[in-house]
């Protein structure tokens, strides 16, 4: 069977355009599993910030201070894009912004005391809001290089293919941090090694990106930022014309919420309540991004043959057994059985999500549109790791308490997801050509 079979790709399509497009995932996963997950929030926590009482909340306040920037902002970025045929422009700046502010992150430990903590919480949210941004337009163009049957496989592949990258980065940063363990370097000399190690591979990477991938789209009239708002402005208008891609925005609030949590946290979760140490944290942290990495490829291609809507049904229902089986988890044993299901949901539900966004998204505005579902995902990386934690905090730090809650996310998602039709979304995409 050919990876992307004729119906797979729109006409004049060629393959090394979406090997092109995949790279952009391959590119930035290290970052979120690198820098968000699995080595600078620890050091943040326990490093920069000395193991502070408010250590945990001063690094979710800097990633919701970028996802803030980001919802605000990314909409009309992504129209002034549409307009002017600059998804790629803008491409190439968000991921040289990403990769320096990255790479900057190494100097952190030089910096003592509070102006350290500031410091580093300054280029998380630059870095972050840079990274937002380049996955938003990247999605974007994801409706120009698959056809709608297509859609599923291609979102897949491209996800998956970015789960190896953030292995690459993850497997390269362990074997230095367990060398440098091993020589008795504290984590003040390896943390900011990673650091470069992932910005190096994040520039490396997406320069295929910009070799290969071409800005298919043409400009339609010349745009000032005015005009990007007054287009933002209107296609809310629009929302009962596309009431089923606003279900899904609500709808990905939700579920993305829990999928936050996972990210976001899980590190943490398996240090303070099952008992790992930092380098079974990042042994964990890699296996289950080759969990992710299955899901989101084979995955692909259950959806386009199922369908978008159940695909994603079936990934929230795994996510809820997820959260049950973490909170009832008392052994590493059983924890590694959660994290391998939520590995296989997280590849297939990220990748459902923007395959079902790029099938109803109105094709003369697609920049625009994941500009919103950007919007989405990132009002759900606030709502979701800050409902964690002020459940933990009023459960008096039981954690196991705070993941189950993060079932109700999960949950809410399904029920939100139920009333869209696709056909019906499908259809006024196409009458807005």
């Amino acid at each position: 069977m050919a990876l992307f079979p004729p119906s797979a790709l729109n006409a004049g399509v060629r393959k090394r355009e979406v090997f092109g497009w995949a790279m952009y995932d391959f590119a930035n996963s290290g970052y979120t599993t690198v820098v968000i997950t699995a080595v600078f929030a620890a050091y943040f926590v326990g490093g920069i910030a000395k193991g502070a009482p408010w250590a945990a909340f001063a690094w979710t306040a800097a990633l919701s201070a970028s996802y803030a920037v980001v919802m605000l902002s990314m909409p009309a970025i992504g129209a002034w894009a549409d307009r002017r045929a600059a998804k790629k422009r803008v491409l190439v700046v968000a991921t040289v912004g990403c990769v320096v502010a990255t790479a900057a992150l190494a100097f952190t430990p030089r910096v003592a005391g509070p102006m350290g903590v500031a410091v580093a919480m300054a280029l998380i949210i630059v870095s972050n809001t840079f990274y937002s941004y380049g996955e938003s337009l990247t999605g974007a163009f994801l409706p120009e290089l698959a056809t709608a049957e297509g859609m599923g496989k291609v979102s897949g592949w491209g996800w998956s293919f970015g789960y190896v990258g953030g292995m690459l980065a993850l497997g390269l940063c362990l074997a230095y941090v367990l060398s440098a363990q091993a020589k008795g370097l504290p984590a003040s000399h390896f943390v900011p090694v990673t650091m470069l190690i992932t910005a190096a591979i994040y520039g490396a990477a997406a320069s295929a990106t910009f070799a290969l991938l071409p800005e298919r789209a043409q400009p339609r009239t010349a745009s000032s930022a005015v005009g990007a708002w007054q287009q933002l402005r209107a296609t809310f208008r629009q929302a009962r014309a596309h009431r089923d891609f606003m279900q899904l925005l609500v709808c990905t609030v939700c579920y993305q919420g829990g999928v936050a949590v996972a990210i976001t946290l899980a590190a943490i979760y398996a240090e303070q309540v099952i008992g790992f140490v930092a380098s079974e944290t990042m042994v964990l942290i890699f296996v289950l991004n080759i969990a992710a990495a299955l899901g989101a490829f084979g995955f692909g291609y259950v959806q386009d043959r199922i369908g978008h809507k159940i695909s994603l049904a079936g990934t929230l229902v795994a996510w809820i057994a997820v959260c049950v089986i973490a909170a009832m988890a008392t052994t590493k044993g059983t924890f590694w059985w959660a994290a391998a299901i939520a590995g296989l949901a997280m590849g297939s539900s990220q990748s459902a999500g923007r395959a079902m966004t790029g099938y109803l998204a109105p094709p003369r505005q697609l920049a625009e549109f994941f500009g919103l579902w950007t919007f989405a995902t990132r009002l759900a990386s606030i709502v979701g790791p800050l409902m964690f934690g002020a459940i933990t905090w009023a459960a008096s730090g039981n954690q196991r308490i705070a993941i189950l809650s993060t079932a109700a996310l999960f949950i809410a998602g399904l029920l939100l997801l139920l009333p869209i039709d696709m056909a019906r979304g499908r259809e006024a995409a196409q009458r807005s050509r």
